[in-house]
C-alpha cells in the first residue's frame, strides 16, 4: 500500500466522523446548520481524496490498479461541474415549500447513480470472467433498492409538484401487478446470483423499477413524508451496496448511517402518524385539499366567521398565543408574515409558541425548517407531545393552513385518521383557523374543529390573512 493510499484511507475516516458527527448535530434545529457543513465537509474532503487516488493509479480496496483514460477524466470532470452547478442553483433557488420535491429527486439520483454503478461494475466483471458469489449478491442488491429508490422518488416527487395525483392512484390488478414486479425483482436477483446473465440483470432493473413506481401511486399525499423519509433510507442502502461493489469504505459508511438514520426517522414518523409503515405502503389515504368555497360547518354545523380585527384584538390582549402552523402556510409561502406576527406579540410580552405536528408539511421537519428560515427562535418550536399540554392553558391558539393534524375526528373509531395523535388545539379556550375553505385535507375528511363554538374562521389565503392581522394588530397598539 503507497503513502498515498494510507493518506486518502485517513481521509475516508476522517470524513466517516465528520459524518457521524454532523448527524448528531442535525437532532436540534439550533445546530443543524453546523452538522450540515460539517457533513458537506466531509464529503468534499472523501471526494478530493479520491480524485487524487484516481490521478496516481491508486489501487482498489478489490484489488487490480486503477487506469482512468483521457474519456474517463473528461466524464468525471464534466460530472463533477454539472453536478455542482445543479446542486448549487437548485439550492439557491428552490422554495422551502419545494424543498420536499427537492429531496424526492435528490433521492431520485442517489438511488439511480448506485444502481448504475451495480450495473457497469458487473457488466464488466461479465466481460472478465471474475463474477463471484460474494460480488455478485451486493450488485443484484444494489441494483433492486437503487431502482426501486429512482423510479419511486420519481413519482413522489411529481405528487408533492402537483404533476401526478396527490391522491391515491389504483387500478385493476394494481396490487396483483405490484407484488408480480417485486416476485420477479426478488426471484431474478437470486437467479442472477446463481447464474449471471444480462437479460435477466435487465429484467430484474424492470421489475424494480415498476414496483417503485406502483409502491408510491397508491400512497396519498398525507403519507408523504413517511415516504420521503423511506425512500432516503433506500438510497443509503443502495449507495453502501455500491460501496461494497467498488471497494469504497466511505461509500459504505455514508451509506449505512443514511440507511441506518432514514429507517429510524421512517419508523418515528410513522408512530407519530398512529400507523405501521406497512400500512402506509400499503397504500395511504387522501384526495388533496378541496378549494370549496362552502361555509356550512361538519355535518351542517354553523361556523363563526371572524375578520383579522376580532383576530387582531383576541391576539393583542392574550398573555399566552399558540401558533399552529400547518401546509396551508408553507404552500403560501407567508412564513415571514407568520415569524413576524409572532415577534410582534413577543415584544408585548406575550407568551408565543409553535404547535409543530411530525407531519405536518410534506416532508420530515419541514415546518420547523419554514420557521428557522423565518427568524423564529428555536425555543419557541415545540412539538406535538411537549405544545399539547399549553393548549388549554393559553388564550388563543392560531391554526394557519393546518388540517388533519388538529381534527379530533381522531380520537374517535370508525374514520381514516382514527388513532392518529393530533395537535388538542380543540381544547384551547378560543381558536381561530386561518384557511381558504372549509375544504377537507388529505384524509379526506371534513375536519370537526370548524364547528366547535369557540372556533373563528378567516376565510384568506395564508400570507393575506397573517398581513391583514399584523396590520391591525399594529394599529390596534399603536
Amino acid at each position: 500500500m503507497s503513502a498515498l493510499e494510507v493518506v486518502v484511507r485517513l481521509v475516508y475516516l476522517a470524513a466517516a466522523v465528520c459524518f457521524v458527527l454532523g448527524l448528531h448535530l442535525m437532532r436540534s434545529p439550533a445546530t443543524a446548520r453546523r452538522g450540515n457543513l460539517l457533513s458537506a465537509s466531509g464529503m468534499a474532503a472523501a471526494i478530493v481524496g479520491t480524485v487524487a487516488l484516481l490521478a496516481t493509479g491508486g489501487t482498489a480496496a478489490e484489488g487490480g490498479d486503477i487506469h482512468v483514460s483521457g474519456w474517463g477524466w473528461g466524464t468525471l470532470i464534466a460530472g463533477l461541474l454539472v453536478g455542482s452547478l445543479a446542486g448549487l442553483v437548485s439550492a439557491r433557488r428552490v422554495q422551502m415549500t419545494a424543498m420536499p420535491q427537492l429531496v424526492s429527486l435528490f433521492n431520485a439520483v442517489g438511488g439511480g447513480a448506485a444502481a448504475v454503478v451495480g450495473v457497469v461494475d458487473f457488466s464488466r466483471a461479465l466481460g472478465d470472467g471474475s463474477i463471484t458469489a460474494g460480488f455478485s449478491v451486493p450488485v443484484v442488491l444494489d441494483v433492486i433498492i437503487g431502482s426501486i429508490t429512482f423510479s419511486g422518488s420519481l413519482i413522489a416527487a411529481g405528487k408533492l409538484q402537483g404533476w401526478v395525483s396527490g391522491a391515491p392512484i389504483t387500478f385493476a390488478g394494481s396490487r396483483a401487478l405490484s407484488i408480480l414486479s417485486a416476485v420477479v425483482a426478488l426471484g431474478g436477483g437470486a437467479w442472477l446470483v446463481a447464474a449471471p446473465n444480462t437479460w435477466l440483470l435487465v429484467a430484474v432493473i424492470v421489475a424494480a423499477l415498476a414496483f417503485g413506481i406502483l409502491m408510491v401511486l397508491p400512497i396519498g399525499g398525507a403519507d408523504m413524508p413517511v415516504v420521503i423519509s423511506l425512500l432516503n433510507a433506500f438510497t443509503g442502502l443502495a449507495v453502501a451496496m455500491a460501496g461494497f461493489v467498488v471497494g469504497n469504505q466511505i461509500m459504505i459508511i455514508a451509506g449505512a448511517l443514511v440507511g441506518a438514520s432514514g429507517t429510524i426517522l421512517t419508523k418515528l414518523m410513522a408512530d407519530a402518524m398512529n400507523r405501521s409503515v406497512v400500512a402506509i405502503m400499503v397504500g395511504g389515504f387522501g384526495t388533496g385539499d378541496s378549494a370549496s368555497a362552502a361555509v356550512a360547518g361538519p355535518g351542517g354545523a354553523e361556523v363563526r366567521r371572524v375578520d383579522a380585527d376580532d383576530v387582531a384584538i383576541q391576539l393583542a390582549y392574550a398573555t399566552k398565543v399558540v401558533i399552529v402552523p400547518g401546509y396551508g402556510l408553507a404552500a403560501a409561502q407567508a412564513q415571514r408574515e407568520c415569524g413576524d406576527l409572532g415577534a410582534l406579540l413577543t415584544e408585548r410580552g406575550i407568551t408565543v409558541l409553535y404547535a409543530i405536528h411530525p407531519v405536518a408539511g410534506r416532508m420530515p421537519g419541514h415546518m420547523n425548517v419554514l420557521l428557522a428560515e423565518a427568524d423564529v427562535p428555536y425555543t419557541q418550536l415545540l412539538e406535538m407531545d411537549e405544545v399539547n399540554p399549553e393548549f388549554a392553558t393559553c388564550d388563543v391558539a392560531l391554526v394557519v393552513g393546518a388540517n388533519d393534524v388538529t381534527n379530533p375526528a381522531a380520537r374517535r373509531a370508525g374514520n381514516p385518521i382514527s388513532g392518529m395523535p393530533i395537535l388538542d388545539v380543540d381544547k384551547a379556550p378560543s381558536v381561530i383557523v386561518i384557511k381558504r375553505s372549509l375544504g377537507h385535507g388529505y384524509a379526506g375528511l371534513d375536519n370537526e374543529l370548524y364547528g366547535e363554538p369557540q372556533t373563528g374562521m378567516l376565510f384568506a389565503d395564508a400570507k393575506k390573512g397573517l398581513r391583514e392581522i399584523l396590520s391591525a394588530v399594529k394599529t390596534l397598539v399603536g
